[in-house]
């Protein structure tokens, strides 16, 4: 949900600590971000779900997300386990934290997107849409035939 909504990267995932939420305010500190992420009452559903889970675990390990591996120590989970947490979806993380950001960077101003994903401005433009898919091109042509 992070990718999706918030273009979060994986390692944006795998190192938010339960420090980094505001529970009055319902934001998130990810990364490097100038500033804490709003999360809507769904996302914030999911996060109190993984806190329950977290507290099931009964562990001292400040990572919102911590598997039976990571439970016993403080480290973060790893990369692998975040980036196929999402296998049966059939989407990996990384893909829709790009489809995310190429919907910011073509809907807004790209300096702007830059700023909040703590990115640099020249980073941004390679989401710029300068080109056709022919995949979706043909279905719209299909469609309208």
């Amino acid at each position: 949900m992070l990718a999706l909504l918030h273009g979060a990267s994986s390692r944006e995932v795998k190192m938010l600590q339960v420090v980094d939420l505001d529970f009055r305010a319902r934001t998130a500190r990810l990364g490097d971000r100038p500033h804490p992420v709003p999360l809507d009452p769904p996302f914030w559903a999911a996060v109190e779900r993984c806190l329950a889970h977290r507290e099931e675990q009964k562990t001292d390990n400040p990572h919102v997300m911590v598997t039976r591996q990571t439970k016993s120590g403080r480290g973060p989970a790893p990369t692998a386990y975040v980036s196929h947490v999402l296998d049966a979806c059939g989407f990996p993380p990384r893909m829709i934290r790009r489809t995310r950001l190429l919907d910011l960077v073509n809907t807004m101003d790209p300096k702007l997107v830059a700023a909040a994903f703590d990115m640099d401005p020249e980073a941004t433009m390679i989401y710029l849409s300068d080109r056709i898919d022919e995949t979706r091109l043909a279905e719209w042509a299909a469609a309208n035939d």
